[in-house]
């Protein structure tokens, strides 16, 4: 195999005005896979570059999180507020195949970018907008992290939290990354249009909208149904065997036998309990289901006299279909991520010997992860550079 096999979007360029993290995700992504990646920053840089700083952690400290979405581009600094940056941005335009942006719809009107109007311009471009609600309604412009716009507009953070407790929360860039991959499908959809009919055009996602497709069967019901059954807490749960569960030594695990009379006699034989299964309250998938709160109490006790390890013999031994709920700490360690190659090795921006680890692309090409990742660019290190080759190109 070639390094080609694993880098399809080589020849491909891209240029990217975008901050932060789902937008950048877009373009790291793209750059993994071969594409040539031109980040356009302002002359104080992207916010994510000073994450830890705008968090108040004054400690000099390599950014893992920037480099994740940031490696393998090329940075070039241009001011669009003056006439010299737009123009050298639209110059740059002309070259590229795909123009990635998160910025709001207000801020991009006001630098002459709109997208339609960008797409009208430059008709072989692939423009991709993504905002937080939205490019059209009252809130187009409402400013949109992941945790608000994917997480709590969606009803994503109410609906996974049992009541009376707290919204769920999740850690930031997990709405953001699910966007990424969202736009990304977009381009790739157009840029296949593209190879027939030669016309790029205009592919639109949001935080909201993603947010709102991650938790759409539970949206397509309450519409359907006009109603939805609470969400429990684990222990009232009528699913025993879609479930969390604690070993004695604290680890927890979940069981993930989603249909009841397959699953069931597994678990009772791998916790030596195989009378359960003559016990009328489990004798059906809806027997079980309304007997849910007891055969959990049941699995609780029984899982909880012996360590995660004797589970996972059992498990092996009684075919019993389950995944471990891991720390970061045990996902370093998984003998299955490493046989993925799941985590990469990543110079960083301003000393050649600052390496951190980042975590490879989902996406593997004809039997090949992703081949090891660029550096991150430091701030504006490839300005001059791409500049000689846009002034070689002036007729």
């Amino acid at each position: 195999m070639t390094d080609l096999a694993a880098q399809p979007l080589r020849g491909v360029r891209v240029v990217e005005l975008a901050q932060w993290v789902a937008g950048p995700a877009v373009g790291g992504l793209m750059a993994d896979w071969g594409a040539d990646v031109i980040k356009v920053e302002a002359p104080t840089g992207d916010p994510q570059r000073a994450l830890f700083q705008s968090t108040g952690i004054t400690k000099p400290l390599p950014n893992p999180p920037f480099a994740q979405d940031n490696r393998g581009k090329r940075s070039v600094v241009l001011d669009l507020r003056s006439e010299d940056g737009r123009e050298r941005l639209d110059e740059l335009l002309i070259t590229a195949d795909v123009f990635v942006t998160n910025l709001r719809p207000g801020a991009l009107e006001r630098l002459d970018l709109d997208p339609s109007d960008v797409v009208k311009r430059f008709p072989e471009l692939i423009v991709a907008a993504q905002t937080g609600y939205g490019s059209v309604g009252p809130e187009r412009d409402t400013p949109g992290y992941d945790i608000g716009a994917y997480l709590a507009r969606s009803g994503i953070a109410r609906r996974y939290s049992p009541d009376p407790e707290p919204p769920l929360f999740i850690r930031s860039g997990v709405g953001d990354h699910a966007t990424a991959l969202a736009t990304l499908t977009g381009i790739l959809a157009k840029l296949y249009e593209r190879s027939g009919t030669g016309q790029g055009g205009l592919v639109e996602t949001s935080l909201f909208q993603t947010g709102m497709y991650t938790a759409s069967w539970d949206l397509s019901l309450q519409r359907t149904f006009g109603k939805l059954a609470p969400t429990p807490h684990r222990t009232e749960s009528d699913g025993a065997l879609v479930n969390s569960y604690a070993a004695s030594d604290g680890q927890w695990f979940f069981l993930i036998g989603l249909e009841t009379m397959r699953h069931l006699p597994s678990v009772c034989h791998a916790i030596g309990q195989p009378d359960l299964l003559n016990d009328e309250d489990f004798a059906s998938a809806a027997a079980a289901r309304d007997n849910g709160p007891r055969l959990v109490a049941i699995l609780s006790e029984a899982f909880g006299r012996e360590p995660l390890a004797y589970w996972r013999q059992r498990f092996s031994e009684h075919d019993v279909w389950w995944a471990p709920c891991q720390t970061m700490e045990q996902v370093m360690d998984d003998p299955q991520a490493a046989a993925l190659g799941s985590f990469h090795r990543t110079l960083g921006p301003d000393d050649p010997r600052e390496a951190m680890h980042t975590v490879a692309s989902p996406v593997w090409f004809d039997r090949q992860g992703a081949p090891p990742p660029r550096p991150v660019p430091a701030l504006g290190q490839h300005t001059e550079e791409v500049l000689r080759e846009l002034d070689k190109l002036d007729p």
